[in-house]
């Protein structure tokens, strides 16, 4: 796949991005290169995990300084997998240097930074994607 044939790249949720999207030198080069030529970059709840690993070319986490979301912690106790992830979403975003923000526990809820949308959890599927609509647009 190459970024210069598509407009927009977007990642749904699922617990998938946890276990491998994190660490595919394939999606990491893909999402890097969509943000970097401002193309549409949108990825909901659990699917922000595929951004743990993805830095710009100048070597930063992507999401360094940017604002973020992504599923929870309490919403992953709440669903008791917190032992069962390899890691947790919020946690890894603040880690990474994310300006994380989160609504209430399963309500609907979505930020989006320069060309890059992310949502809290599936409640939040129809924002991100009414928001990457709209990027697509500009």
């Amino acid at each position: 796949m190459d970024e210069k044939d598509y407009d927009g790249i977007f990642y749904p949720g699922g617990n998938r991005p946890l276990l491998d999207l994190s660490n595919d030198k394939d999606s990491i080069r893909l999402i890097q290169s969509f943000y970097e030529n401002k193309k549409p970059t949108g990825l909901v709840c659990h699917a922000p995990a595929a951004l743990k690993n993805v830095k710009t070319s100048d070597g930063v986490y992507l999401v360094k300084r940017k604002k973020v979301t992504g599923f929870t912690n309490s919403e992953e106790k709440a669903v008791e997998l917190t032992d069962e992830v390899p890691f947790l979403v919020e946690d890894m975003l603040k880690e990474n240097g994310g300006v994380y923000s989160k609504a209430d526990d399963w309500q609907s809820y979505s930020v989006q930074d320069e060309n890059l949308v992310t949502g809290q959890n599936p409640a939040s599927s129809i924002e991100v994607a009414d928001f990457f609509f709209e990027m697509l647009q500009n």
